[in-house]
């Protein structure tokens, strides 16, 4: 246990400065090293954050700072040599921004490098830490809605931005468990050539060991959510049971319907609410190996997992079994796969993303 952990941060855009400021604003860590490509970003936040290491390098800011945490938030074509500089640099944990990686074949390398060296990791999924997440999460460990038996969650982002945020808060709201199979199809090949490749729509199911459904639509033919203003936090994740229901709105508060009542509550994503806390668990989970952080690697890579059956499945038709038990390129299936068709739109707001 230190007083202080160094952090080295790669990606100085939104998020890395998103990250950049909750460490530093936290006075368990310093944030030591910086380094971006871009060289006025880079500059800007060694000045900011007082930096003693920048560079445009990873590996050489890594190696001169040797620190105990290892952050990037970079572009997600990159992500298994981001670890191996983490790992070799002699970092306590990594802390790497969603998804885990864009095909299975790169996620079991990432899973393997990291089981191999021990090195502790957490993914970011920070909006489990807003007020409304947190509260529909209360209310569905609390036995308020009785047994659960159904998860749902829409996103109008799509699936390489917003589908592994819905798998994780659907595994909590259902207890955490082991997903069996999923069943999904896709549609829309505009996304397909973005940096967060994607097919245009995805939807699909889910079955959980203990028996919960979960039923997930991402992307073009998402639901509207009509409470909600802001086009990318038209997100509802909820949780029903045989005895009520309990939802979140991203960007519009919760809602619950139990044996007591209805209630409801507010709440909205928020940056600078979400990453203290998260952070705050990084220093829990380095001073004491049993304060495991809840965004740890273990839990999202079980959702990364499903994210990549539901590729597969739409690409191959059929249920897919889980765990995966061999690589793939889940994104040149698709690629292969999904029709050259005019992507329908829920409603008319999505055009601006999905054009015809």
């Amino acid at each position: 246990m230190k007083d202080k952990y160094r952090v080295v941060i790669v990606g100085m855009g939104k998020r890395g400065m998103h990250h950049a400021s909750a460490f530093q604003a936290n006075g368990r860590f310093e944030v030591a090293g910086v380094c971006d490509i871009d060289a006025t970003r880079l500059n800007d936040a060694a000045a900011k954050f007082g930096a003693s290491v920048k560079g445009t390098d990873a590996a050489e800011v890594a190696k001169a700072v040797k620190p105990d945490v290892f952050c990037f938030c970079t572009l997600p074509n990159i992500r298994a040599s981001m670890v191996k500089i983490g790992i070799e640099s002699g970092a306590q944990l990594i802390a790497m921004e969603k998804p885990i990686a864009l095909t299975s074949a790169e996620g079991f390398q990432i899973r393997d490098l990291l089981a191999q060296s021990g090195t502790k990791a957490v993914v970011s999924h920070q909006h489990r830490y807003g007020t409304h997440y947190q509260k529909v999460g209360e209310l569905a460990a609390s036995g308020a809605l009785g047994r659960i038996h159904t998860v749902y969650g829409t996103a109008t982002g799509w699936m390489m931005h917003m589908l592994s945020h819905l798998v994780d808060y659907l595994r909590w709201f259902s207890g955490e468990p082991e997903a069996e199979w999923v069943l999904a199809q896709a549609a829309g090949r505009g996304k397909l050539t973005d940096i967060h490749p994607s097919p245009d729509y995805i939807a699909g199911f889910i079955h959980f060991a203990n028996g919960v459904h979960g039923v997930i639509e991402c992307g073009a033919g998402a639901p509207d959510v009509p409470e909600v203003d802001y086009w990318w936090r038209k997100c509802r994740i909820g949780a029903q049971g045989v005895d009520g229901f309990a939802e979140v709105l991203t960007g519009g508060g919760w809602r619950a319907v139990t044996k007591s009542g209805a209630c409801s509550g507010g709440g909205s994503m928020n940056y600078d609410l979400d990453m203290p806390p998260y952070v705050q668990q990084m220093a829990d989970w380095l001073d004491r190996d049993s304060a495991v952080h809840p965004c740890n690697f273990a839990s999202a890579y079980k959702g990364f997992e499903i994210m990549m059956a539901f590729c597969r499945s739409a690409a191959q038709s059929g249920q897919v079994a889980l765990p995966l038990t061999a690589p793939a390129d889940e994104i040149d299936l698709l690629r292969r796969s999904v029709p050259d068709r005019k992507i329908l739109l829920s409603f008319a707001a999505s055009a601006k993303e999905y054009p015809a």
